[in-house]
């Protein structure tokens, strides 16, 4: 262990992760579930499918997002006589942030294989970081339920701690001054979302996207077959965001570890993001 240890020293310094989707929450269905059951308590049907299509946005602006989806414009507005507009917005997500809270909490437990693969990075002398799109308030309610399975993480930064998060970059510079780690090229970002996959890349730091995307007890209802297909979708999802790697959970990760530092160790860096380029499309 002390070996490995040396070996990242001046090379790899820090995993930074989301929450929802890839430490707990298998499938991240705690936020969509509360947010297809706000819409409905407005009269607006919302699907599971596309209350995804934003995930990973800080919540105000998912909800913004999905109000602006054209069949929830015009559905809004039958229902309402008006448009979908901002002041929507800031009561929808006044109502959403207990809602979300409980049902992120029902949702917090830990993923398979993803505490072993914590344990190996810090044996490994890593540090693990995380941000999430869930504001401070849901996220007081999802830790206590992560920390009493084992999940133990060195900083934590919200959606509501800084005043522009996802897919900007500033969530990661400020896990780099909360772990005291640099330069970006040094950190990996895991994320099983488009805009938390762009928050990583661009800071500048290696990327990793994981396909999620159905509960745990529908994925082990899965035939190989169907599995392929739905970590096929996923994939092809994550794709926009245009990451080093894309693996199907975070239990896969620790190989990929192994192949970044190498590149590394090569003089290879983390694939950058081209300014004006179509790869900082959040959705």
């Amino acid at each position: 262990m002390m070996d490995r240890a040396r070996e990242t020293q001046g090379l790899l310094k820090a995993v930074v992760f989301d929450w929802a989707g890839t430490m707990v929450d298998f499938g991240s269905l705690a936020p969509m579930g509360a947010f297809v059951t706000l819409f409905q308590s407005h009269g607006v049907d919302l699907s599971v499918d596309e209350a995804r299509i934003p995930m990973g946005l800080p919540k105000w602006h998912h909800i913004q997002a999905l109000g602006r989806l054209p069949r929830i414009t015009q559905a809004w507005q039958a229902v309402h006589g008006r448009p979908f507009t901002d002041a929507d917005v800031d009561a929808l997500h006044e109502e959403f942030t207990p809602m979300s809270a409980r049902s992120a909490a029902a949702h917090a437990q830990c993923i398979p294989g993803v505490l072993p693969t914590i344990s190996s990075l810090r044996n490994w002398g890593l540090k693990i970081g995380s941000t999430t799109g869930y504001t401070r308030a849901i996220m007081d309610q999802v830790v206590p339920v992560a920390t009493g399975e084992g999940l133990q993480v060195d900083n934590l930064v919200c959606a509501d701690d800084l005043l522009e998060g996802r897919p900007g970059p500033m969530g990661m510079y400020r896990c780099f001054l909360d772990l005291q780690v640099w330069p970006a090229s040094s950190v990996i970002k895991v994320d099983d979302t488009v805009p938390g996959l762009m928050e990583g890349r661009h800071a500048g730091c290696w990327t990793v996207g994981i396909a999620a995307g159905l509960s745990l007890q529908q994925w082990i209802a899965l035939s190989p077959a169907q599995r392929q297909q739905t970590t096929q979708r996923a994939h092809l999802t994550l794709e926009a965001a245009q990451p080093d790697f894309i693996v199907d959970s975070v239990a896969d990760l620790l190989d990929v570890v192994h192949h970044i530092e190498a590149l590394m160790r090569d003089g290879n860096g983390p694939r950058p993001v081209l300014i004006g380029g179509g790869s900082g499309n959040p959705a």
